[in-house]
C-alpha cells in the first residue's frame, strides 16, 4: 500500500520507514500507510522563511488573490477524484461536498475579498490618520504587513478540505507561507488535495508545505515571526499552548477547539409551526451530517420543557428514517465515523452521559447498515439523550459523534444560564419568530459563543445551517471553544500580520503608505485628469475656484430637485436655527458646485466618477460665499485584470476665510494609458 508523502523544502519526501496503516472507514480495508520520519522540521520551516515568505512578499494583495482564484478553479475541476477518495473517509456524497466544495468556496471567498476589500499593494493601511500635534506636522498611521515567518497549520480528521484550505487561505492572501499538518486518520485526502495544487503549479514555491505523518520536533522551532493554528481537542490544544518555544517566543497560537454547541426553541415554536418543524429538522441534520464528527454540531438542544416531549418525538421519527451504511452506495444518508477508535471514543463519552439521562432514539451498542459490516466498519447509530441540565455531564462530556442530549427549560433567563455552562462555544442557534425572546437570548448568550444563528420562517430558505462556518465570518469562540478565531474575512488576513504604529510627518507617512496624508506636498500643473494611471502620481493636485454662491443659485437648486427645507427656502425659520441663523446653500448644491470646478470636460483616461464616500458637510454656506476646491490624488490602485484601475481624490470645499465647508474622498476610474 501506498506510503503517503510529505512536500517540504521544496520537493517531496518519502519516509523510510513503512509507516503506520491508514483504513477505510466503512470497509476496514487498508488505504494508505503514513509516516514523517525523515523529515527535517527545522529545514522546513526555514525554506518556508527563505523562500516562501519572500516570493509572496512580492506579490500585492490583489495578485494573490488572483492566485487563490485561479486555485480554487483549478480545484474545481477535480472535485469527483476528491469526492470518490472523500468516502474512503466514511462521507456521504453531501458530506464530501460540505467538505470539499466547502473549502473551494473560501478560497473563491477571500480571492474576492482580496480583490475587493484590499488594496493593490503590499502594505495594509487600517484606520485614520491621527493627528499628535497642533500645527499638523507630527501624525501617525497604523498598518499592517506580513510576519516573516510561517504559518504552521495542525488540522483535525474531520475536514481534511476545508480544515487546511480555510487556514491556508487567508495566510496566503496575508503574504505568509503556510505548512499543513492534518489528522493521520484522512490525511490522505488532504495528501491528494496537496499533490493537486502542488502540481498545478499556480502557487509561488514555498507558499505552501505539507507534512504526511507525526509533527515531530516540528514546534521546537517556531520563532517569534511564525504562527500554529490548530483545530482539535481542547485538552490536546492546551498542552500545545503550553509548549515552552510557543510561550517563550510569544507565537501567535489560535485554537480551535471542541465545543458543546446548543440550539434554543423558543416557547413560541409550537408543533405546527414553521419554527418547530426547522428546530427538529435542523437538530437531526447536525447529527447525521458527517455523522456528526463536526466542531460545530448540536450537542445541546434545549426546549420548553411542556414541548420536551413533542419534540423528542418529532426528531426520532426524523431519525428513525435516516438510512446508514457504506457511504458510496445509494440512499445512504449517513456514513461512518472516521475510524474504530473514534467509535470507541464516542461510545465511551455516551457512557458518561447515560449517567444524567436516558436515549429517546438509538442504540450506541447496534446498527443496521446497508453494504457493508457493521463492526468492520466504524458505523454507529444516531443517538439522542434526554438529560436534566442541572447535571453536569450534558454541559462537559462531548460525544463527537451523531450524539446529542435534549434539555428542558423554563424561563428566558433559565436557558441563557444554561447555553452559558457549555464554557464557551463556536456556535449557537435560537429558532424563534418571538424577536423580544431572541434579543434576550442572543445578548445574554454573545460573550459564550463565537457565532449565533437565529433561524425562523423569513431567513429558512436561504440560511446556511447552524454547523456551516463561513469564510466571511468568525469561526471560533471563548472559552473551552479555544478562546480563537479563524477566517471572518479580512480579520483573518491581519491575525497574519503584524499592525504597527508609525509616527512622522505627512510627506513621511505619504511615502510609507503609499496614500496621500493631508498636510504632505502637493504637485500642481498639468490637470490631473489629464493623466493615465501609469502618468499620475500621490498628490498631483487641481484648485479651482473661487465660485460665489448667489440666492438665485440656491432657489434654482431647490425647485429643481424638489429639495425645498426650510434652511433653504424660508427666512424667518432658517433664522430660527440655532445651526444656521439664515439662508443656507444645499450641501449637495456645494458638492455640485465643487465638481463643476475641479472637473476637466474633455475626454481624457478618466472614465468615470463611481463613488463619492466620507462625505461632511463642516461649514454652513451662505448666499455671497466663494467656494474653492482643491482636488488631491490620494490612492491609485491599479485593477490587474483591467485596462483601467481606481484613483481615490481628496476633495476639500474651502470659503473666502479658509474654512473647510465640505471634506470628502471621489471615487473616479482611470485608463492605465492614455486613449
Amino acid at each position: 500500500m501506498a506510503l503517503l508523502r510529505s512536500y517540504v523544502s521544496g520537493g517531496w519526501h518519502t519516509a523510510a520507514d513503512e509507516g503506520v496503516p491508514l483504513h477505510d472507514a466503512a470497509t476496514g480495508e487498508e488505504v494508505a500507510r503514513i509516516s514523517s520520519r525523515g523529515v527535517d522540521f527545522a529545514a522546513a520551516l526555514e525554506y518556508g522563511r527563505r523562500v516562501g515568505g519572500p516570493a509572496l512578499r512580492e506579490l500585492t494583495f490583489h495578485q494573490r488573490a488572483a492566485l487563490l482564484k485561479a486555485l480554487a478553479s483549478h480545484l474545481r475541476e477535480h472535485r469527483e477524484e476528491l469526492y470518490a477518495l472523500s468516502a474512503r473517509t466514511g462521507a456521504t456524497l453531501g458530506d464530501s461536498k460540505f467538505d470539499v466544495d466547502g473549502g473551494i468556496g473560501v478560497l473563491f471567498s477571500y480571492a474576492s475579498k482580496g480583490k475587493r476589500e484590499l488594496p493593490n499593494d503590499t502594505v495594509y493601511v487600517e484606520g485614520n490618520v491621527e493627528p499628535l500635534s497642533r500645527g499638523g506636522t507630527f501624525v501617525a498611521q497604523h498598518i499592517a504587513t506580513p510576519l516573516r515567518g510561517v504559518a504552521v497549520q495542525i488540522n483535525a480528521f474531520n475536514f481534511p478540505v476545508w480544515g487546511p484550505l480555510e487556514k491556508f487561505a487567508p495566510a496566503f492572501l496575508a503574504g505568509v507561507p503556510s505548512l499543513v499538518k492534518p489528522a493521520s486518520q484522512t490525511a490522505y485526502l488532504t495528501a491528494r488535495l496537496v499533490e493537486l495544487i502542488i502540481g498545478s503549479g499556480i502557487l509561488p514555491e514555498g507558499s505552501l508545505q505539507f507534512v504526511a505523518g507525526s509533527a515531530g520536533d516540528l514546534l521546537d522551532h517556531v520563532t517569534a515571526q511564525d504562527l500554529v493554528s490548530f483545530t482539535g481537542s481542547a485538552s490536546t490544544a492546551q498542552k500545545l499552548r503550553a509548549h515552552p518555544v510557543i510561550v517563550r517566543n510569544a507565537v501567535r497560537f489560535n485554537a480551535e477547539a471542541d465545543s458543546l454547541n446548543c440550539s434554543i426553541l423558543g416557547p413560541d415554536a409550537r408543533p405546527g409551526t414553521t419554527e418547530f418543524d426547522l428546530f427538529v429538522k435542523q437538530l437531526v441534520t447536525e447529527m447525521t451530517v458527517k455523522a456528526g464528527q463536526k466542531c460545530t454540531a448540536i450537542r445541546r438542544a434545549f426546549v420548553p420543557v411542556e414541548l420536551l416531549d413533542d419534540v423528542a418525538q418529532a426528531a426520532s421519527e426524523r431519525l428513525a428514517k435516516v438510512t446508514i451504511g457504506n457511504p458510496a452506495s445509494e440512499g445512504v444518508r449517513m456514513g461512518a465515523l472516521a475510524s474504530l477508535e473514534q467509535r470507541e471514543e464516542v461510545r465511551r463519552s455516551l457512557k458518561a452521559l447515560l449517567d444524567a439521562g436516558s436515549v429517546v432514539f438509538g442504540d450506541p451498542e447496534r446498527v443496521e447498515v446497508v453494504d457493508a459490516d457493521a463492526e468492520r466498519g466504524a458505523f454507529i447509530s444516531p443517538v439522542l439523550l434526554k438529560a436534566d441540565p442541572e447535571r453536569s455531564e450534558p454541559h462537559e462530556v462531548e460525544a463527537f459523534g451523531p450524539v446529542s442530549t435534549l434539555m428542558p427549560y423554563t424561563s428566558t433567563e433559565q436557558v441563557v444560564d444554561f447555553a452559558a455552562r457549555g464554557g464557551g462555544s463556536l456556535a449557537g442557534s435560537v429558532v424563534s419568530a418571538d424577536r423580544e425572546f431572541v434579543r434576550e437570548v442572543v445578548l445574554g448568550a454573545a460573550p459564550f459563543h463565537g457565532r449565533l444563528l437565529v433561524l425562523d420562517a423569513d431567513d429558512a430558505k436561504e440560511s446556511t445551517g447552524h454547523g456551516s462556518p463561513m469564510p466571511q465570518l468568525v469561526h471560533g469562540g471563548p472559552g473551552r471553544a479555544g478562546g480563537g478565531e479563524e477566517m471572518g474575512g479580512v480579520r483573518g488576513v491581519l491575525h497574519h500580520m503584524q499592525r504597527t504604529a508609525v509616527q512622522g510627518s505627512p510627506a513621511v507617512l505619504s511615502a510609507v503608505t503609499g496614500r496621500w496624508v493631508a498636510g504632505a506636498p502637493r504637485a500642481e500643473g498639468v490637470h490631473p485628469f489629464r493623466k493615465s494611471l501609469a502618468e499620475l502620481k500621490i498628490g498631483d493636485s487641481v484648485v479651482a475656484g473661487p465660485r460665489t454662491v448667489t440666492q438665485a443659485d440656491i432657489d434654482h437648486f431647490a425647485e429643481f430637485t424638489g429639495d425645498t427645507f426650510y434652511a433653504h427656502t424660508d427666512p424667518e425659520a432658517a433664522a430660527a436655527n440655532p445651526l444656521f441663523g439664515g439662508i443656507v446653500a444645499h450641501g449637495y448644491l456645494v458638492v455640485s458646485f465643487a465638481a463643476g470646478l475641479f472637473v476637466s470636460p474633455e475626454p481624457g483616461p478618466v472614465l468615470a466618477n463611481y463613488g463619492l464616500e466620507n462625505l461632511r458637510f463642516l461649514t454652513p454656506v451662505k448666499v455671497g460665499d466663494a467656494l474653492t476646491v482643491t482636488l488631491t490624488a490620494k490612492q491609485i490602485t491599479p485593477r490587474i485584470d483591467q485596462d483601467y484601475g481606481e484613483v481615490r481624490w481628496d476633495a476639500d470645499v474651502t470659503n473666502a476665510q479658509g474654512e473647510s465647508v465640505a471634506k470628502y474622498d471621489v471615487l473616479t476610474l482611470v485608463s492605465k494609458e492614455q486613449p
